[in-house]
């Protein structure tokens, strides 16, 4: 089993393309019908992340055996879905689906105090097409996607030749801590920053917290960074629900000013929340729990 996130997802430029190319010639729903294929490969030969996966529905949400199994199968196939509805809206599909709001206000609440905000996100759903939501706010969002920026190159710069560049701004983490400024910078335009809370890279510092039962651990930064700015902090999941139709979740965060510890709280009880109501959108394939011996 993957015991640590290396910090980049799988997959190649010749799977991106034949995705790529179903879906222009044949439409989205041509493209889906492949992955039945794709997601049964990954079930026999991507071992440490079906394990991983397994742990979660076997343990975390206490499914029998077979249904684990075929739990597997179809987190798989959900999410190549989320992979292809980010680049069929990118190519100018965006009309092909339908979009619902929940909590948008709050969004709009915090762009009206003139302070931006911090939005805490995790690896469920398909928080990469938020921008498509965020443009129908009052104020006009500006998002900042705070990110490592170690996914395949080959894998972005053929994404990028095909679809319509993206208006998330990219603010590298960096070793040196140049980011803070960045992010403070965007704050003061009004601006959101959007961090992940459930990843983090081997040799970053970590907080323990439960998830589902069983203590794991979560990057500090997003919540000690969060906890510090007086900003508003809000949760947000994009989540697939029908093949052509998403729903966004805004929550506000209520910890005090420099409570790390009550930020992380309030976030896994948002993400234990949204897991209950999309348990197939677990998208972290790596032994999140760090529970490699146990089976």
């Amino acid at each position: 089993m993957a015991t640590e996130w290396e910090g980049k997802s799988r997959g190649t430029v010749f799977g991106y393309r034949i995705f790529v190319f179903f879906m222009q010639k044949f439409g989205v729903r041509s493209a889906y019908f492949i992955l039945y294929f794709v997601a049964a490969y990954y079930c026999l030969f991507a071992l440490d992340s079906s394990k991983s996966i397994y742990y979660y529905f076997r343990k975390r949400r206490g499914y029998s055996f077979w249904k684990s199994i075929l739990c597997i199968y179809r987190n798989y196939y959900v999410f190549g879905k989320t992979i292809i509805d980010k680049v069929a809206i990118s190519s100018g599909l965006k009309d092909y689906f339908t979009y619902q709001f929940d909590g948008v206000e709050l969004l709009d609440e915090a762009l009206k105090k003139k302070q931006g905000g911090i939005l805490i996100s995790a690896h469920v759903g398909n928080f990469e097409i938020a921008e498509h939501f965020f443009g129908e706010l009052e104020d006009c969002a500006s998002i900042n996607l705070l990110t490592t920026d170690v996914e395949h190159t080959a894998i972005k710069e053929y994404l990028e030749s095909v679809t319509v560049k993206s208006n998330i701004k990219l603010i590298l983490i960096q070793e040196d801590l140049s980011h803070i400024f960045e992010i403070n910078a965007a704050l003061a335009r009004n601006e959101l920053v959007c961090i992940t809370g459930d990843r983090y890279v081997k040799g970053a510092k970590f907080m323990e917290h439960e998830l589902l039962g069983e203590i794991a651990q979560f990057p500090a930064g997003p919540f000690v960074l969060a906890s510090r700015l007086r900003v508003p902090v809000l949760f947000v999941y994009v989540m697939k629900e029908t093949n052509k139709h998403y729903h966004l979740y805004t929550r506000k965060a209520q910890s005090k000013h420099r409570d790390a510890v009550g930020l992380l709280d309030e976030y896994t009880k948002s993400v234990t929340w949204i897991l209950e109501k999309y348990p197939l959108q677990w998208f972290n394939y790596f032994d999140f729990w760090k529970t490699e011996n146990e089976s």
